[in-house]
């Protein structure tokens, strides 16, 4: 749990006491997670928000013809949940699965509200999350509508840089919203781009 503790101290204002860590461990259930096993299926309520010990997992959407859709990729100090399902209670349309083995952290919607309510580091640590999640989403749909694919790539790697060697080819063009076949034309331009001998200057 001491991982946990870290990502709360770099998530807020003031260090996170004893007295209150306790209380936050005791809303969570810890959960390990097999590589390939599901976390939630669609059809499903999602009962819990899981943060990422340690691992990767991915959720999808699969559409009437088979075709995978990745919504969100996470990895370690990262939540994973379907935030309808889970605040309304009703039948989610995604998948969360394991692409590693992992570790989780799970807590509900009504036990997380209830540290909002009566821990402040936690509300304080909601509304960041918060705030990221707008602010994510945002630039997500403004790339989606209007970035060339290779932009998106691009800022993806600046973004998210050791998600590249922790995910498959085809999972990062699903979740950019592009071709496995037109990103990995993108990869080659870029590598034959970076391995140009630099011209010595006279």
């Amino acid at each position: 749990m001491q991982a946990f503790r870290t990502y709360l101290d770099a998530g807020i204002s003031t260090p996170v006491s004893d007295a209150d860590f306790v209380r936050i461990c005791a809303a969570f259930t810890p959960k390990k997670l097999k590589k390939r096993a599901f976390l939630l299926r669609a059809g499903e309520v999602c009962k819990h928000f899981a943060f990422v010990l340690t691992g990767a997992l991915r959720l999808y959407s699969v559409d009437e013809k088979g075709g995978e859709h990745v919504l969100s990729l996470g990895v370690e100090n990262w939540w994973v949940g379907d935030r309808e399902s889970c605040v309304l209670l009703t039948p989610s349309r995604y998948y969360i699965d394991a692409l590693e083995d992992a570790s989780l952290l799970l807590i509900t919607h009504a036990q997380m509200q209830e540290l909002r309510r009566t821990v402040p580091v936690m509300a304080e640590l909601m509304r960041e999350l918060d705030r990221r999640h707008d602010i994510a989403t945002q630039k997500r749909l403004e790339a989606a509508i209007s970035c060339p694919a290779e932009e998106r790539y691009l800022a993806f790697l600046a973004q998210y840089p050791s998600y590249e060697h922790r995910f498959p080819q085809h999972l990062i063009a699903s979740y950019l919203g592009i071709l496995p076949e037109t990103l990995s034309r993108i990869r080659t331009k870029l590598l034959a781009v970076k391995c140009q001998p630099t011209e010595l200057l006279s």
